[in-house]
């Protein structure tokens, strides 16, 4: 979201300081969720990381602090040892959807020019990129909202997929309640009952893995009824007979016997979708982290697209962004196949053009690496020596994460960037301490595809240093610093931002002093004198016809079903009062003390099924391991499904169950779907 807030003095905390929502920045509409009210706790951590530490022989609990100096001397000299045995690209860098867009550019530019590594990734790739390569592939161009939040207040009829808004990013309710209040109907489609779906109008309760079903059958009906918008698909859109033909054994009473969801239900959903006079689809991870993830945010898309719901006022389709700067982190170099701009990495002019930014001869850069989780493969595998993690905890994060523990202990080098010594960190031969948001000047791009500028608050804690000094540090280490000489942040930025232009995500007439003076700019923005863009594909889509592409969907079964032996689905997601790994949050007392532990969601039906007694945990099972947790019976959650929220580690993360199969277009691990047996403790 990037909602504003003000770190302002008070009397009535211990550290002098307190925040407070910022009343005329634009988003948020003068409101903070509790993350953002309490963000400060983290930053003034007791456990906050003030000097850089290594490890000291094979005691992996035993940490000596050393100088900036000999770090960045070792880590170099080891990096090269490294390199000079087993080439360049045994070196790999795992990056993070929080870093600015100039700490993103730089860690991108820092594994080609300084490593010359083709394997980085970040955390995103957990996050967006099913939703990405979707948008990708419909409409040429993947931002995460195709029209600005405004727009939401405008709809007459909303589509919540796979989406909880109220506790994921609650300030956003303001634009949907706005909306209801103005006569929109709100649909949400979620196996569970949430705090988002108290507000809907209907809620479909459906089953993890059956999106594409549902979605075939409101299509069929739009169809059928001659409902769908003809003169925008002929003029605007190409693959509609495929649409057609994929839908048309996908009847109402089939997907009713399918998916248990009322034939009357659907044929209310798409009657009142196609013809209301506007109307948006919101995606999120429900759907999109599954290994048909692509495909299922696909199929969303078509309801947009046959009903001609995108490109003018209360229209529109959008990816719900999860991290901090998940949009703007892909935009410029973190994953394994993209440069600056979302130029891609084999295309031979983005190779040229951006070298030429960077002062490299094309035939330098390395070409595309592997996504997120097969990086952590690659360690395990051997072929990856030495991984340097900058603002990620991949070991609670990442699925099957057994395989991370184990890849993470085969490394000859892990240097971890971090505020805390997280899980990840655990493992690590050297941990720097980076700096928060408090106190690191840059920019970020929210959902809305709209930069904004961020100040420098606070003055770094201890031995601490901005993440962009220690990129550039090391580069200069490893010899390479020469392409590294920048005399502060908004230098990054201008190099950023040429390197950048000419691409889809171009920001080249995007300034420091711009954003700051007009609170924020949507991308693209080519010029200096364009305006920004905060409505996309008004004219045309960023296909060379012009048209957006429209795929017929042949649903297909999760990477592992349900079966006698396993016969319970489990999914993943977030609370309201937890972030991500839970790194900050759990170290900030006014959130956790609100949930200390995970618990588990089952059904009534579930939990007689198992014979649940008062008192009585749960031990979740799936073919990668097992899990005791506390557990809360519930009539708000599809009776075969079980949720556990993921924000922890150690003995408490449920990511040791998770399924780590991929969708084979977004590399997006299959999170939302893991076949599972349950049994009363």
């Amino acid at each position: 979201m990037q909602c504003g807030l003000e770190i302002v003095p008070s009397e009535r905390t211990t550290s002098g300081l307190s925040i407070k929502p910022s009343q005329n920045f634009p988003v948020a509409t003068g409101r903070l969720c509790q993350k953002g009210l309490h963000a400060l706790e983290h930053v003034l951590h007791s456990e906050r990381l003030l000097e850089p530490f290594f490890k000291i022989g094979n005691d992996s609990q035993r940490w000596q602090q050393i100088t900036w100096d000999q770090a960045f001397t070792d880590i170099a000299g080891k990096i090269k040892s490294l390199q000079t045995a087993y080439g360049p690209d045994a070196i790999g860098v795992y990056g993070g959807g929080s870093l600015t867009n100039e700490v993103s550019y730089l860690l991108g530019k820092f594994t080609r020019v300084a490593l010359r590594s083709k394997y980085i990734d970040y955390n995103g790739r957990y996050c967006m990129s099913s939703a990405a390569a979707a948008s990708n592939q419909a409409f040429g161009l993947d931002r995460g909202m195709t029209m600005p939040l405004t727009e939401i207040s405008n709809a007459k009829y909303i589509i919540l997929a796979g989406t909880n808004i109220a506790e994921c990013q609650p300030t956003m309710m303001p634009y949907l309640l706005e909306a209801k209040k103005k006569g929109a109907v709100i649909v949400t489609i979620d196996p569970r009952n949430t705090m988002t779906s108290k507000v809907a109008d209907i809620h479909v309760r459906l089953q993890p893995g059956f999106d594409s079903v549902f979605i075939n059958g409101l299509l069929h009906v739009m169809i059928e009824e001659k409902l769908v918008d003809q003169r925008f698909i002929g003029e605007r859109t190409s693959g509609f007979e495929q649409v057609k033909e994929a839908v048309k054994p996908f009847t109402p009473a089939r997907v009713e016997a399918l998916t248990g969801v009322l034939q009357a239900v659907i044929r209310t959903v798409a009657r009142g979708f196609a013809k209301a006079e506007t109307g948006i689809v919101l995606t999120a991870r429900g759907l999109e982290q599954q290994v048909n993830g692509v495909e299922n945010t696909l199929n969303y898309i078509n309801l947009t697209l046959v009903t001609g719901k995108i490109g003018r006022p209360g229209c529109g389709y959008g990816a719900v962004t999860g991290q901090a700067n998940g949009q703007g982190g892909r935009e410029h170099g973190q994953k394994a196949d993209q440069l600056p701009g979302y130029r891609l990495i084999e295309d031979p002019a983005a190779r040229g053009y951006v070298a030429k930014i960077w002062g490299i001869d094309p035939n330098e850069l390395p070409g595309k690496g592997v996504s997120a989780y097969e990086l952590l493969q690659k360690v395990d595998e051997g072929e990856i020596k030495a991984l340097i993690v900058l603002g990620s905890n991949p070991l609670v994060s990442s699925p099957n994460n057994r395989m991370v523990e184990r890849a993470l202990q085969k490394l000859d080098l892990l240097v971890v960037v971090d505020m805390f010594e997280t899980e990840t960190a655990r493992y690590a031969h050297y941990l720097l301490p980076g700096s928060s948001f408090a106190e690191a000047e840059g920019t970020m791009t929210n959902l809305e595809g709209r930069v904004f500028h961020r100040q420098k608050a606070l003055e770094l804690p201890g031995n601490s240093k901005l993440d962009f000094h220690i990129i550039c540090r090391l580069a200069e280490a490893l010899g390479r610093g020469a392409y590294f000489q920048y005399t502060d942040i908004e230098d990054v930025f201008r190099e950023l931002t040429a390197a950048t232009a000419g691409g889809k995500a171009d920001y080249s007439g995007i300034t420091y002093r711009r954003l700051q003076e007009e609170k924020g700019l949507f991308w693209p923005c080519p010029s200096p004198n364009h305006p920004g863009t905060p409505h996309l594909f008004e004219q045309r889509f960023h296909h060379p016809d012009g048209k957006a592409k429209l795929f017929g969907i042949q649903p297909k079964m999760p990477a592992e079903p349900i079966d006698s032996e396993y016969p319970y689905v489990l999914t993943t997601g977030r609370l309201a009062n937890h972030y991500l790994s839970g790194a900050q949050t759990r170290r900030t007392d006014a959130l956790n003390k609100k949930a200390p532990v995970p618990v588990a969601e089952i059904h009534p039906w579930l939990a007689k099924r198992i014979g649940l007694g008062t008192g009585n945990q749960i031990r979740i099972t799936s073919r990668r391991g097992s899990l005791c947790l506390e557990v809360k019976v519930t009539e708000g959650i599809q009776p075969r499904t079980v949720f556990v929220p993921f924000h922890w580690g150690d003995e408490n993360s449920i990511n040791v169950l998770t399924n780590d199969a991929l969708d084979p277009t977004s590399r997006m691990p299959e999170f939302k779907i893991c076949a599972v047996q349950i049994e009363c403790i």
